[in-house]
């Protein structure tokens, strides 16, 4: 009797066999379906924390009413300005009178009050300086006095803090400006090495400067002052502005004209450009926004504008930006935030509305007394309004107002940004200077976004699918088991280490050899055209001498004396052509601006890093076609090419999408290529030539710099938002087309 082939195996043991079969069966089937699941989970929770980061940007403000009282002693004399401290605990009142007053903003308590102009029969006064509380009254003599309220803090013994408020005169009693005649429209500014004041009696502009000397022994300061006088055109001025740098001085008529001087040498102080800011409307308020670039207008129509100057082909102008929406009361009083471009603004039925000028938004309106406000002041941190009503009802809020610089057109749209020509896309989102304007624009990002993975795209594609498509189909084997290996663990290169090649090593290099690059695009595909077609003109008997699918050894000498020939020429053809340098060449005569480091760059080397992923993937889906289709094409007479073209590509077309897709994928989410090899300039410009920040880049930057829960920080968390959804977006486009081409060729 003939033995049994398998083993028997009696029924009990092939029960249990059965049993330990079905649990490893569960076991993985669970591991797999877990993991699944995880993976999910993990990219929901990014896309969620993301996403609470981001939200509060758009969460907009609220005010909170804190006290309310009456005070007879802050009731006296009308108030020319309210000064608050840091920490919105005090404030120091100001009267038209000259009174000053100290007191506690939670319940109304006078700690201190004085006269600060003893001994002078005051005329005027002038809020000189919002920002930095600099208050100015002028005197019958012609002299002004110049003064500052200091909350100078300190600590107690249980770390208490104590603040005592005390008035500076950092410039004496008293600074005489023109002796004999009353002071009644003036202003001033200070700055680190003088100061300015100019004062308008009738139809003479008297400008004094008082230039600060430092003395090198002790540090004391003395001052030097000059005075000159110049004639008006304009009479009944109403108002005068000091900019800033002590540059551009600002009179308004009673007409609505605004007549702008340059005052950088008083000596010689040109005609000045005079415009119409009340376009035909009696002008009741101007003042000037954080920064004293930008000055906001107040007509007696209840519209507030914006105006600053605006440097064009003619030279300096002041124009109008934009026109800010601040409800439909009639406005009784204005006040800028101190650090920020925002304004608070207050009507006559008691609203009060939260403006910001570069987001061109209202972020909030809401009615905080039954009466006319007359007056308003916010602290330097914006977090505390101060108002006082019309019938001396003082009222205290609370603001929570963290976000006010972001909206749909600050972060898509052109804005027009101060100092700026006309409105641009842009993103600058610090800078050394306290009265800066943060640009968040994500467009530029974006875009350099885009530029960077498409020109890495530009590069990649084409050789990383002809590469696929000879080495799956045309190469020996044996060659495919040393080339395809080869060129997928050139995907384990360390980015930084092609970021760090790419930026010191081939920027430099490019930029010496640009011709041979550009000779090499041309040079290059036509040198292996030609040498083709004469090795298909050879006799047989010398092709047989390479084995089929070894004949790409052939192309890696000429590859290599074109690329040689190339460079050798470089300076030659430079010369021949150029006039000796490419580079000035473009930027001169073809007028395309020139960077080290720019988007040809980001080309090579990024897409050196993406083909293997796009040539890994395409590679197997080409060599898996089935052989019976192309053995099939063959047979019925077509060519090996045609085989290619019309059998293999379509139906290896969706491995070789999904490869594709991946790769952009991988180019699109970069970072540190494009971080160390493109300069990190945000422009929008698709010129091949100019570099590019993209939003990953933006993130690796800036992230360890940002303050936590600021603007910037959260931008940045919606930056990463962007790209999150960005990145999924296109990868669901692509498997919906990819399962679209499977089931068109599936069935071949």
């Amino acid at each position: 009797m003939d033995k049994p082939i398998l083993p028997q195996v009696s029924p009990a043991l092939a029960e249990k066999r059965r049993k330990r079969r079905l649990i490893r069966d569960k076991v993985v089937s669970w591991g797999v379906g877990t993991g699944g699941v995880s993976v999910i989970a993990v990219i929901c929770l990014i896309f969620f924390y993301l996403m609470y980061v981001a939200m509060p940007l758009f969460s907009g403000a609220s005010i909170e009413k804190v006290a309310s009282y009456q005070s007879d002693v802050l009731s006296q004399g009308k108030t020319a300005h309210i000064a608050i401290n840091e920490h919105g605990t005090l404030g120091a009142r100001f009267t038209q009178l000259g009174q000053l007053q100290f007191f506690q903003l939670q319940d109304g308590k006078v700690l201190q009050q004085e006269f600060v102009a003893e001994g002078h029969a005051l005329t005027s006064y002038s809020v000189s300086d919002a920002f930095k509380n600099t208050m100015a009254y002028g005197a019958d003599d012609g002299s002004v006095v110049i003064m500052q309220p200091k909350f100078k803090v300190t600590f107690g013994q249980n770390d208490e803090r104590i603040i005592t408020p005390e008035l500076v005169k950092p410039y004496g009693e008293s600074v005489m400006v023109h002796e004999g005649l009353p002071v009644s429209v003036f202003n001033t500014r200070d700055g680190e090495e003088q100061m300015t004041i100019a004062s308008v009696v009738h139809d003479q502009l008297y400008l004094t400067t008082l230039t600060k000397e430092v003395s090198f022994l002790d540090d004391s300061i003395e001052l030097e002052a000059s005075s000159e006088t110049i004639a008006l055109s304009h009479a009944d001025i109403r108002q005068v502005l000091i900019g800033p740098e002590q540059r551009l001085l600002y009179l308004l008529d009673g007409e609505g004209s605004l007549l702008v001087y340059d005052i950088s040498d008083p000596s010689d102080v040109p005609k000045p450009q005079v415009v119409l800011i009340g376009d035909g409307h009696q002008v009741e308020r101007l003042q000037f926004l954080t920064g004293s670039l930008s000055l906001i207008v107040t007509n007696e129509k209840n519209q507030l504008s914006q105006w600053f100057i605006v440097r064009g082909e003619e030279g300096e102008h002041l124009t109008k930006i934009r026109t800010l929406e601040a409800g439909g009361g009639d406005i009784t009083a204005v006040a800028p935030e101190a650090r920020r471009k925002a304004l608070v603004v207050a009507d006559a039925k008691g609203y009060v509305s939260l403006v910001h000028t570069t987001a061109e938004t209202v972020v909030l309106r809401e009615q905080i007394a039954d009466q006319s406000i007359q007056y308003l002041n916010i602290s330097p941190r914006a977090t505390v309004l101060f108002t006082q009503a019309e019938t001396g009802t003082f009222y205290l809020h609370h603001i929570d107002n963290e976000h006010p610089e972001v909206s749909w057109k600050a972060l898509w749209g052109k804005v027009w940004y101060e100092s700026y020509s006309e409105p641009e896309y842009v993103w600058q989102s610090s800078s050394a200077d306290n009265d800066f304007e943060p640009k968040l624009s994500l467009t530029p990002l974006s875009f350099g976004t885009l530029k960077a993975a498409f020109y890495a795209m530009l590069v990649a594609v084409p050789l990383a699918i002809f590469g696929a498509m000879y080495t799956a189909y045309f190469m020996a084997p044996k060659m495919r088991s040393v080339v395809k290996p080869t060129i997928e663990i050139m995907e384990a290169l360390p980015t930084v280490v092609l970021g760090f090649l790419a930026g010191l090593w081939l920027a430099p290099l490019i930029e010496q050899y640009m011709p041979a690059i550009f000779s090499l695009l041309i040079v290059l595909p036509l040198s292996v055209l030609v040498f083709g077609y004469f090795w298909q003109r050879l006799p047989d008997s010398m092709q047989d001498i390479v084995p089929e699918g070894w004949h790409g050894l052939l192309l890696v000498p000429v590859i290599l004396f074109v690329g040689y020939l190339a460079f050798a020429l470089s300076h030659s053809i430079e010369g021949l052509f150029f006039a000796g340098d490419m580079r000035a060449w473009l930027t001169n005569d073809m007028g395309i601006d020139f960077d080290q480091r720019n988007a040809l760059i980001i080309g090579i080397a990024m897409g050196f890093a993406v083909i293997p992923t796009i040539f890994s993937i395409a590679e197997d889906a080409i060599f898996s076609v089935p052989r019976h289709l192309t053995n099939g094409s063959l047979a019925l007479g077509a060519t090996t090419w045609h085989t290619m073209v019309n059998v293999v590509l379509p139906t290896a077309s969706p491995g070789i999408f999904s490869g594709v897709m991946m790769g952009f994928g991988r180019a699109v989410g970069e970072t540190m290529i494009v971080l160390m090899a493109t300069g990190n300039t945000p422009i929008m410009d698709f010129n091949i030539f100019e570099g590019m920040r993209t939003l990953a880049a933006n993130i690796a930057v800036e992230m360890p710099e940002a303050e936590v829960a600021s603007t910037h920080f959260r931008v940045l968390f919606l930056a990463a938002l962007v790209l999150f959804l960005f990145t999924f977006v296109l990868n669901t486009v692509a498997e919906v087309i990819r399962q679209r081409l499977r089931n068109k060729y599936g069935k071949m």
